[in-house]
């Protein structure tokens, strides 16, 4: 007959479980850390390598950062839960799903957060032969000219795309996305003449304002930003409530020991919060977050929640 366990035995073995993860804790990290993220030259690439660099005197190991794209999402989640793994991703990652059937991970059950590293709010831009200079100007031209408009984005969930999909939906006006590769390339014709309007990241496109090949008319933040100082929010130009930002967060693979995912939101936020590492990211367009694990969750699925109605609604999900 099979006997059930004591309580003492019961207790024993949490006690063992927690020694455990306390001492991996503790002995955490004893090789070089690999930071997996997306392509080059994004800000969360740029953002990556700044704080990459900057932890490792915390952590007393390299973080190595290794760029891979789409992938690297795939790669995490399938790595073991050991701490020398980690992702490092935009919003994208719990984004494209909602937008696509095919994507092979669950943003909620093949991770775990550890700190949203930053924000960067996208601005409404406009081609300087575009007759408008404000929100309500460019809304009224568009539901003037039903489907002969168009605005540039790079993959499906990105900042760019979201942001639109998102104005289209709320200011209801038919504006034709043209899908690109990259960010970059959707700008380059921003800046020829071949598209009309864009969503680019703020610190992509404000050099570009400042020198007048671009009119930028407002925001994505919910308050304005520093990064585009005097510039008025979409949600303070006649659509309220608006809100759309690229966000970046820093992830394990689920199943990765609490004591290390706590070592790890210790050293990456204490580094975030550093005047000097949030005037060079602010210097490329960044602004620095950093917050606890269970911040990031909750950020996660209240978006989720926001635009999982958003793109039903429109008809955005793509089969396959």
């Amino acid at each position: 007959m099979l006997r059930a366990p004591s309580v003492e035995r019961i207790f024993s073995v949490g006690l063992m479980v927690f020694a455990a993860s306390v001492a991996s804790g503790q002995s955490y990290p004893a090789r070089p850390i690999r930071v997996v993220t997306v392509g080059y030259g994004s800000n969360t690439d740029v953002a990556t390598r700044l704080i990459a660099d900057a932890v490792t005197g915390g952590l007393g190991q390299r973080m190595v950062v290794e760029n891979r794209g789409i992938v690297a999402a795939e790669i995490v989640a399938d790595a073991s839960p050991d701490g020398y793994t980690l992702l490092h991703y935009s919003n994208v990652l719990w984004v494209m799903p909602l937008f696509r059937d095919s994507v092979r991970w669950n943003p909620v059950k093949d991770f775990l957060p550890i700190t949203q590293t930053l924000t960067s709010p996208n601005v409404l831009v406009v081609h300087p032969s575009m007759p408008v200079r404000t929100t309500k100007e460019l809304i009224s031209f568009a539901k003037a000219r039903p489907g002969q408009l168009n605005y540039g984005s790079s993959s499906t969930g990105a900042g760019n795309h979201v942001a639109a999909e998102l104005f289209k939906a709320m200011a209801g006006v038919n504006i034709v996305r043209v899908n690109y590769k990259s960010g970059g390339q959707a700008v380059n014709d921003l800046l020829a003449g071949q598209l009309h309007l864009m969503f680019p990241a703020a610190g992509s496109v404000m050099p570009h304002v400042k020198s007048g090949k671009v009119r930028a008319l407002a925001v994505t933040s919910a308050q304005p930003s520093p990064l585009v100082p005097g510039l008025p929010t979409l949600a303070a130009s006649g659509l309220p409530t608006y809100e759309s930002s690229s966000l970046a967060g820093l992830f394990a693979p689920a199943g990765t020991p609490a004591a290390i995912i706590n070592r790890l939101n210790q050293e990456v936020v204490q580094v975030l919060h550093r005047p000097e590492m949030k005037e060079r990211l602010l210097n490329a367009g960044i602004e620095a977050v950093g917050g606890s694990p269970a911040e990031l969750a909750g950020k996660i699925k209240s978006e989720m929640t926001r635009l999982e109605k958003v793109i039903k609604d429109a008809g955005l999900r793509e089969k396959g």
